[in-house]
């Protein structure tokens, strides 16, 4: 198991958490796809990026079309 140490390492990994929702149309990140190892990568993965959302690297509307919501 690698860290999650940069923006794009972490919205490439979260993108593989990426599935469609009971809502017609909708996506979400599903932790649950994780293997046990990824877990705690994909939590330090949603860090990074909602650290560069606050930051004001970018907006959230902007990471949500990052990660294909």
């Amino acid at each position: 198991m690698t860290s999650t140490k940069t923006f794009d390492e972490a919205l490439s990994l979260l993108k593989k958490f990426v599935k469609f929702s009971e809502v017609k149309n909708q996506k979400h990140i599903d932790l649950s796809l994780c293997t046990a190892d990824e877990r705690i990568l994909g939590q330090r993965a949603l860090v990074i990026v909602n650290l560069e959302v606050e930051k004001g690297a970018l907006t959230q509307d902007q990471l949500k079309i990052k990660l294909g919501l």
